[in-house]
């Protein structure tokens, strides 16, 4: 961020008192230190390009490692490895159909995120 931008953001004065009392309101709804560390970590696990793009397949239809791999261009052992940390997440759950194994999104709440990500992503840059 530009030196300009920073000296546009309010401050509070050098003498400020802080009223308590005002506060309290916001105890009950800050996140707590346990819960934004687990936060911190699911977003970590999360953070990966090709687990991102096997979340979106999977969006749209339970596929098998073989298809996911194929579609991908990865190795059917590099999209087994990514998909052990989507399920680490209970984010991704499997069904074995004969040999082959096909995994569905389990979690329509990363679905969610998933989608306003790329929504947010989409909209035009207002600065």
């Amino acid at each position: 961020m530009s030196t300009a931008k920073f000296q546009n953001l309010p401050t509070c004065q050098p003498n400020h008192s802080v009223d308590l009392n005002d506060l309290d309101d916001l105890r009950q709804d800050a996140l707590g230190l346990n819960k934004a560390q687990q936060m911190a970590e699911f977003f970590r696990l999360l953070a990966d390009a090709n687990r991102l793009r096997i979340l979106s397949l999977l969006a749209k239809r339970d596929l098998c490692v073989c298809d996911l791999a194929t579609f991908l261009e990865m190795s059917e052992s590099a999209v087994s490895h990514q998909l052990r940390t989507l399920r680490s997440l209970r984010l991704v759950s499997y069904k074995k159909r004969g040999r082959k194994v096909y995994y569905r999104l389990l979690d329509h709440h990363v679905l969610d995120l998933y989608q306003s990500v790329a929504e947010h992503l989409d909209e035009p840059d207002t600065e």
